[in-house]
């Protein structure tokens, strides 16, 4: 879909030195964040600088953006099956970082609140996919999927932005095209040059995470679910990536970024005690 909030220009920048990222903290001061461990970085490249816009479940279309947000590119009832009109008014919405509360305030979404859109869409028709799909995409061929069946939709990505950082699942097409795989999966710029040559939709809940507006640069990269830790970007809806056609308790588990047995421990170590330092609000300790 392409979506709204897309007023500021500002020039585009691309594939500069990567961000020194930290586990996001909730409530907790950045300066009690802890890196995270090279070990278990990401095997896919950041994407830097890149003008965002916000756009939301439910949008109506409007003069500027002429396509409404009650259907995604792989949902034709997005809309009902997030439970209702993600309303982007920060006076409608709850963003708490103490309680870990981010999503509208009339209705508990069955979807999680933390999606984003990127101008790529790897289905052609419902019997088949785009000729450079399962050549660009690194997991199409894990995934082996039925022609045309997407491999995007509940991907997840990390999104920095000013020293913080959040989790989110691809679940819509934009801003402006859906054929920038150049750009989504490649080392090119957004091909787009509207709104800043806006290169990532991000949902209010994101926004409001992160502090973040429309046309501000921010970083993103596709990680792994092993990768996401627990967070408010799995408090709703389902937590697990659908094309991983495993269970939550399985991918609880499983790393799925090909790491040894004995890094899988390590990794599964780390999480949980995120987890536990997260819930006990204290600085991370060092390894």
């Amino acid at each position: 879909m392409i979506l709204a909030f897309r007023g500021a220009t500002v020039a585009q920048g691309q594939q500069s030195a990567a961000p020194r990222v930290v586990i996001p903290t909730g409530a907790r001061s950045v300066a009690h964040a802890k890196s995270v461990s090279p070990a278990f970085r990401s095997p896919y490249p950041w994407k830097t600088h890149i003008t965002a816009t916000i756009f939301w479940c439910g949008e109506q279309p409007t003069e500027r953006n002429p396509t409404p947000n009650c259907k995604s590119s792989w949902d034709t009832k997005w809309a009902i099956n997030f439970g209702g009109y993600d309303d982007p008014s920060p006076t409608n919405r709850i963003a708490n970082h103490a309680t870990g509360e981010f999503r509208p305030k009339n209705f508990i979404p069955r979807l999680n609140p933390f999606y984003i859109a990127l101008p790529y869409n790897d289905v052609l028709t419902s019997l088949s996919h785009k000729p450079e799909a399962s050549r660009v995409i690194r997991w199409f061929a894990r995934m082996n999927p039925e022609p045309g069946k997407t491999v995007l939709k509940g991907r997840w990505v990390q999104i920095y932005y000013n020293k913080r950082s959040c989790y989110a699942q691809w679940e819509d097409c934009g801003p402006w095209v859906t054929d920038d795989w150049q750009y989504v999966f490649g080392n090119k710029p957004p091909k787009s040059t509207q709104n800043g040559s806006a290169g990532i939709d991000i949902s209010p809940s994101i926004r409001d995470y992160l502090g973040a507006a429309s046309g501000k640069k921010v970083h993103w990269r596709f990680v792994e679910d092993s990768q996401v830790p627990y967070g408010p970007w799995k408090k709703y809806g389902n937590a697990t990536t659908a094309q991983n056609h495993v269970p939550p308790s399985v991918v609880t588990v499983i790393r799925k970024d090909g790491g040894s047995l004995e890094e899988q421990r390590k990794y599964m170590e780390y999480l949980r005690k995120l987890r536990d330092e997260q819930y006990m609000k204290k600085p991370f300790s060092q390894n």
